[in-house]
């Protein structure tokens, strides 16, 4: 078993650290607001560091999942930050979403300890990891990978390296775009059901066995008929992620028309109070509430 330390314990962190302490590993935990390292020490055992350096410095994997470009880079490479306080050949593994010009920037500071880089978000939301069923989009080096790969399993049901540095990143971009675009489709379609007068029961018991299958069909569909959101991936998050993906679509020359406007139309959830509720709720633009 690997002594493990797990930066961030937000709604994701907080049972993918679980996870990797239910398989064994001596897990040390670090948040910014320190009750909730306690809480989690008192639910799994454990430790938890004051400063991701301090959790570091003996750690053979260090994983983080936390919100933005800024806060991966203070908890990765600010002067307390955890890859300057790491061992030769000890692993970290940032699970957050954020932007691949930042996984760049890690794993190149990485390379200067020799210490392995892997950027690893992951896919699934909030249900996926607290039943350990994530999707890990990987980039970094095969052997890196290698080495980490048991270690993701424990709260990764498909765990894929998609290449180098920054190509998980990517991946989770058009993961990301993909969503955008079938939830808008999938709010017209309910709302318009809704307005046909038709039986939504029925008509997701029809077309969830077709070609306009989707997860979020399947996993949303009746949620979003019955106004109900106080749930998964919120909004906010969800436009910090869009955000992402179109700058990144900009460097690449690749135009994101759809995902442009559906970013917008997050926008404009948030702003009507939403930017809590679950990427579904996007219906609630349609009807105007």
């Amino acid at each position: 078993m690997a002594k493990i330390v797990f930066l961030g314990l937000g709604v994701m962190g907080y049972p993918m650290a679980g996870h990797l302490a239910g398989a064994g590993h001596d897990v040390t935990v670090y948040n910014r607001t320190t009750k909730k390292a306690e809480k989690w020490v008192a639910e799994h055992g454990g430790s938890y560091a004051k400063n991701p350096a301090d959790a570091a410095a003996e750690a053979d994997f260090v994983f983080s999942c936390v919100g933005d470009d800024p806060d991966v880079l203070a908890v990765a490479l600010n002067e307390k930050g955890a890859i300057a306080a790491m061992k030769p050949g000890s692993i970290y593994v940032d699970n957050s979403t954020v932007s691949a010009d930042v996984a760049s920037q890690i794993y190149a500071a990485g390379k200067l300890r020799s210490v392995g880089v892997l950027d690893a978000p992951v896919s699934g939301g909030q249900a996926g990891a607290e039943n350990g069923t994530l999707t890990v989009m990987v980039g970094g080096d095969q052997a890196v990978f290698d080495t980490a790969l048991p270690v993701m399993e424990c709260y990764g049901a498909r765990v894929v390296r998609m290449g180098n540095a920054g190509k998980g990143q990517q991946a989770k971009m058009c993961n990301q775009i993909c969503i955008a675009g079938l939830v808008q489709g999938l709010s017209e379609a309910l709302n318009f059901a809704v307005a046909a007068d038709l039986d939504t029961d029925a008509l997701l018991e029809a077309i969830s066995g077709g070609a306009a299958q989707s997860w979020q069909m399947v996993n949303r569909g009746h949620t979003m008929v019955n106004n109900e959101f106080d749930f998964g991936f919120a909004v906010d998050w969800m436009r910090k992620d869009l955000r992402i993906c179109l700058e990144e679509a900009t460097r690449h020359d690749a135009p994101l028309p759809v995902t442009k406007i559906v970013a917008g139309y997050y926008d404009e959830l948030s702003q009507m109070g939403h930017g809590r509720n679950d990427t579904s709720s996007l219906i609630r633009r349609l009807r105007g509430s």
